[in-house]
Order: structure tokens, then sequence, then C-alpha cells
């Protein structure tokens, strides 16, 4: 489960990330979805030093999934409040409109959905063209067939494990199959893909996925709602699939 290096032309390289993902350490990424939007500078800078990998950024646009969340001016405006990577998940139609907005914004990664790209190599290849790391999710629905001849040139394959649109779902165990699949396929096509997951991931799910294959962990409502706060969640989520 090892995963890809950083991209070249990036100056935003964080050496300790660098070290983690080179050492195929299980990442976790909490969404600020979760987050108390009135105090999210704080929500975010809480992060730093509390076991998290990346902040992971859920664009929707009220088209592509059925709620409104935020833009590239929120990811620009949370960037100075932490050093860790912004991951940025497009929920959203047309993503090839806004692939440098969100760049200009501070994205170390971005997601766009399959279901969303008429062009999927394409995007992929604008994404990189920009300097930051490619990634594509699938909805629970979407079969692996769909990315089937674009695993070479992802960085990222993004399982959802929910239906998108709204955080604090139920996992969906169906989906636990499809990501041994998808690590499976990597494992053939591209041994360095990082496999994430986002949906319903605590401490009973998270052990689930990382045994399905998957190394990367969105986590939102069980951050961000822990009553002990992030850093305990965060410590017992890494416990759970490490003693799993």
């Amino acid at each position: 489960m090892s995963a890809v290096d950083w991209p070249a032309t990036r100056d935003t390289r964080n050496p300790v990330v660098y070290e983690m993902q080179k050492n195929n350490r299980v990442q976790i990424f909490p969404s600020i979805l979760a987050a108390d939007f009135g105090n999210l500078s704080k929500a975010v800078t809480s992060l730093d030093g509390s076991g998290a990998d990346a902040v992971h950024c859920d664009t929707m646009d009220g088209r592509y999934v059925p709620n409104i969340s935020f833009g590239p001016m929120v990811v620009k405006a949370i960037k100075p409040h932490t050093s860790l990577p912004l991951c940025c998940h497009l929920m959203i139609e047309e993503p090839e409109n806004y692939i440098d907005a969100f760049v200009d914004a501070g994205a170390f990664e971005i997601s766009v959905h399959a279901e969303a790209c008429v062009h999927l190599h394409r995007v992929i290849q604008q994404i990189k063209a920009a300097g930051v790391l490619a990634g594509v999710a699938l909805n629970p629905s979407t079969p692996l067939c769909m990315v089937e001849n674009v695993f070479s040139d992802m960085d990222m394959l993004l399982v959802m494990t929910v239906n998108p649109g709204f955080g604090g779902q139920s996992f969906i165990p169906e989906m636990l199959p499809k990501i041994a699949m998808a690590r499976q396929m990597a494992n053939e096509l591209n041994p360095d893909l990082n496999i994430a997951v986002d949906g319903g991931i605590d401490v009973k799910t998270a052990p689930e996925v990382v045994r399905a294959g998957a190394n990367i962990l969105i986590a939102g409502s069980s951050v961000f709602g822990h009553p002990e706060g992030v850093k305990q969640a965060c410590a017992e989520l890494r416990s759970a699939f490490e003693d799993a």
C-alpha cells in the first residue's frame, strides 16, 4: 500500500508527510465539512500536531450533489492556519473549469468525480499539468471499470463509502469488496496508487477498510465530533486499525 511521490513542480513540499508516504504509513485526512464553520480557522489549526496527515476539503455545488458547501475562497482562507497539505474533493459539475482556482488557493491534491467528467483522462492531465496530485472519486454505485483505463494516470482513487452530499452518514459495508478489488487492480496497474475511503469512517470501520486495502482514511464526524477533541479522535482511529 505504497503512495506516490510529491509533484516536483510544487514548492509546498511537506517533508514530514513526504516521509510518511515513503514509509507506507496509513494516513488520516479529517474532513472539515464536519468542523464548526463558525470557528473554521481554529478547527483547522487544531489539526496540526493532532496525528492528522492532511486536511480534506469537500466542495459541493448543489448540482452534482444535493448540498452546497464552499469553494476555493475558503480553501485559500484556511491555508495560512495549517501546515498540513490541503486535499480538495470536488463534488461539482464541470470540475475542469475550477482546477486553476483551487490550485491558486493552495490545494495540494485535487480529486474529481469520474461521473462528472466527460473527458476524465483530460481532466486528470489538466490537474497534473497544474502541478498537484490528481485523484478520481467513485460513487458507491459506480463500478471500478469506469476508471480502469486511467489507473496508471491517477495518484489517488477515492472510494466513496456513502452517497456524496452530506456528512454523518452510515458506512455502506458492501463497499469493502470494491476497496479490495481496487487494491488488487492497483497492484497490477499502478502499485503506488493511494486508495482513499470517504464516508462513515470511525474506530469500527477503519480496521475493515485498511484490511481491504485502503491507505488513506477520510473522517469527518468521528474526528470533529469527538468529545475529547481531534487529537484523541485521530489517536483512537490510528490505534483501531493498527491493532487490527
